[in-house]
């Protein structure tokens, strides 16, 4: 059986309590991390009725996960998929609240309607010199949704969390850091191509979680 919406609410908090290790290699590794940005984004899964997943899986096709088209003229990540968030401000009571801010600022979502489950542990980010938590969240209550400012944003959509697991949408980017070849994962799923932090992020969640289905590392995208 599938696992359901209320599980994988269960399994999410788990992880959030247990923590997980990111696996990166030393190339992610900020230069300076006492000089990096703090950061948090939100991810935040729930239940969409209207648009399940076009292919059943691991998971109930009803979840998904909240993702966001950054604009193209953005200084760092121009164009890329990824979670609502930003950088921590002067008033954050926590990282938590800086996510859950951010979001509501970029997507409109009601916060009223977000319930943040915990934190999993920082990871670099080294193109923007970010040192970023990721903070778990759970839709209790559905809201509109929008780009606020298009000038950082210009999509927010749902995306069915088994279509991302869908092996025919699984695959690997390919990065050159000197000699050196690294591959991180890629999901593409129709014409939206999710990779670098964001994928790397959903990957290390779905494989702790053990809703990761076998897929072929071998086949490579490029952004």
């Amino acid at each position: 059986m599938p696992t359901s919406a209320e599980d994988a609410r269960e399994q999410l908090v788990a992880l959030c309590q247990r923590g997980l290790d990111w696996n990166f290699d030393p190339p992610r590794l900020v230069p300076d991390p006492a000089a990096a940005r703090r950061a948090g984004v939100l991810v935040l899964f729930g239940v969409l009725d209207e648009a399940p997943a076009a292919a059943g899986g691991p998971v109930s096709r009803n979840l998904d996960v909240l993702l966001q088209r950054r604009a193209a003229t953005m200084g760092h990540h121009a164009g890329q998929i990824a979670f609502p968030g930003g950088g921590v401000e002067e008033g954050d009571a926590d990282v938590r609240a800086t996510a859950l801010r951010e979001a509501v600022e970029e997507t409109g979502l009601d916060p009223a309607g977000v319930e943040v489950l915990g934190t999993l542990p920082e990871l670099p980010l080294p193109v923007s010199n970010n040192v970023v938590t990721p903070v778990p969240a759970w839709w209790t209550r559905a809201s509109d949704v929008a780009a606020i400012d298009h000038r950082e944003t210009v999509d927010v959509f749902r995306m069915p969390v088994s279509d991302l697991l869908d092996p025919g949408n699984r695959a690997s980017v390919v990065h050159r850091v000197g000699a050196r070849e690294i591959r991180t994962p890629a999901f593409v799923v129709g014409d939206r191509l999710v990779w670098g932090f964001t994928a790397i992020v959903l990957d290390r969640i779905f494989s702790e979680l053990d809703w990761t289905v076998r897929w072929d590392a071998s086949r490579t995208v490029v952004p």
